[in-house]
């Protein structure tokens, strides 16, 4: 499998950025010149076109051919991106900004190893950079090494190596064959059920860092309005600015490995074979629920979790599926009946059937999945699980606590005093 490992960058920091510096001028270049020509001529040139045309009017260059190569085909892939989301009704413009910096790549063609360091070619008549490796990488073979990226940490300051390696791993087998149904929220990040249990992912931590980050930077945003753009004062706080939201960034990022972690440890422990997780890539559009309603919609990076519950759950041989969630918390699990929940408990007026809100949508997810409606799957015992430790102290990257079940009367579940059938 492939997997990407992060290490420090000993390289002099002019160095990185005379490479960087020189990435984003080639991507710049291939962006203004293919532009250019669609304005004379009214024709969209093809990939090839663009690096033939960009090797032609850039001129000679301190990359290798193929990570200058890398940087040209920046632009195509960035078109393509912009074409498939538009492909699916996304109203997304194609690539237009000009990048004066950009991230270098070396592709394994111009990757060496020797000993315990890799040689990263330049173009003739430079020497290639010597990158030593740590120790848990010193023992790959050269061929693993796919990629090498030259990246700058925003909230470290500071260049980063990162590694693309074959690990020589191959994807598990799946356990079993049951299938889970998962539900991804805003309040807690995911809520699974199998039919058996139901298992709500509680991480408040995720909604409080969003919630500080947009305290903090309007803070700061208030500060930079009242000093003169391009001042020494505004550069600073300008630095500040970045530095804060690519840390914020990063303690969300850690977060959400560890949310998505949780869930598929959760579920190759009982034996699933397929999770089905609730479609909300649509969830933002047409939103109009007041300003605060709209800002957590916005911070909510559903997308993310779900690339991370996905490549997660292809290493341990499960299969993820999409699934229509309409109207899956308001169905109720045990009698079908529909009814919009008021707050995080779901009471059904007709059975008077208890539970959480987001363990009522997995259950409805998984009885999409597997019987095309919601309404057929029958409620579990819900149990809360916590991917991250709540006395305050760190823990390592990906880890989750231990499921505990807790009582319907520490979680709010109260019965209701009259029943309406």
């Amino acid at each position: 499998m492939l997997t990407t490992q992060v290490f420090a960058c000993s390289i002099p920091k002019d160095t990185a950025d005379a490479l960087n510096r020189e990435s984003g001028r080639i991507y710049s270049a291939t962006l203004i010149e293919h532009y250019r020509v669609y304005r004379h001529t009214g024709n969209w040139l093809s990939p090839r076109a663009d690096e033939k045309l960009s090797d032609f009017l850039t001129g000679e260059t301190l990359l290798h051919a193929h990570s200058r190569d890398a940087a040209q085909q920046g632009f195509a892939k960035a078109c393509q991106t912009a074409r498939s989301c538009k492909k699916i009704g996304l109203n997304n413009r194609y690539p237009h900004r000009i990048k004066h910096w950009r991230t270098t790549v070396w592709k394994n063609t111009g990757i060496r190893k020797r000993d315990c360091v890799l040689l990263l070619s330049l173009a003739r008549g430079h020497e290639p950079l010597v990158v030593r490796l740590p120790e848990h990488l010193q023992g790959f073979e050269p061929s693993a090494f796919l990629e090498m990226r030259l990246v700058w940490d925003g909230a470290g300051r500071h260049y980063q190596w990162h590694a693309v390696i074959e690990d020589g791993t191959r994807p598990c087998q799946a356990t079993g064959s049951q299938v889970a149904g998962v539900d991804l929220g805003e309040v807690h990040p995911a809520a699974a059920s199998d039919g058996a249990e139901d298992v709500i992912f509680s991480a408040r931590q995720l909604r409080s860092l969003a919630q500080y980050s947009n305290k903090r930077f309007a803070e700061l945003q208030q500060k930079q309005a009242k000093k003169v753009k391009g001042s020494k004062r505004w550069k600073r706080i300008q630095r500040r600015k970045n530095g804060f939201l690519a840390q914020q960034k990063r303690r969300k990022r850690d977060i959400e490995h560890k949310v998505s972690r949780a869930v598929v440890d959760w579920a190759a422990d009982r034996q699933v074979g397929k999770l089905a997780v609730g479609d909300v890539r649509d969830a933002a559009d047409g939103v109009a629920l007041g300003k605060q309603a709209n800002q957590k919609i916005s911070n909510w990076t559903h997308g993310k979790l779900r690339t991370y519950l996905s490549y997660k759950a292809a290493a341990k041989g499960m299969a993820v599926e999409l699934v229509n969630e309409a109207y899956t918390s308001q169905t109720c699990p045990n009698c079908g009946e529909r009814h919009k929940p008021r707050g995080r408990v779901y009471r059904c007026p007709a059975c008077g059937f208890i539970s959480h809100r987001d363990a009522v949508g997995a259950a409805n997810i998984r009885s999409v999945c597997l019987y095309g409606k919601p309404g057929q799957s029958p409620p579990a015992e819900v149990k809360y699980r916590h991917p991250f430790k709540i006395d305050g102290t760190r823990s390592r990257p990906d880890t989750a606590h231990v499921a505990r079940p807790i009582s319907r009367e520490a979680a709010g579940f109260y019965p209701p005093q009259s029943v309406t059938i």
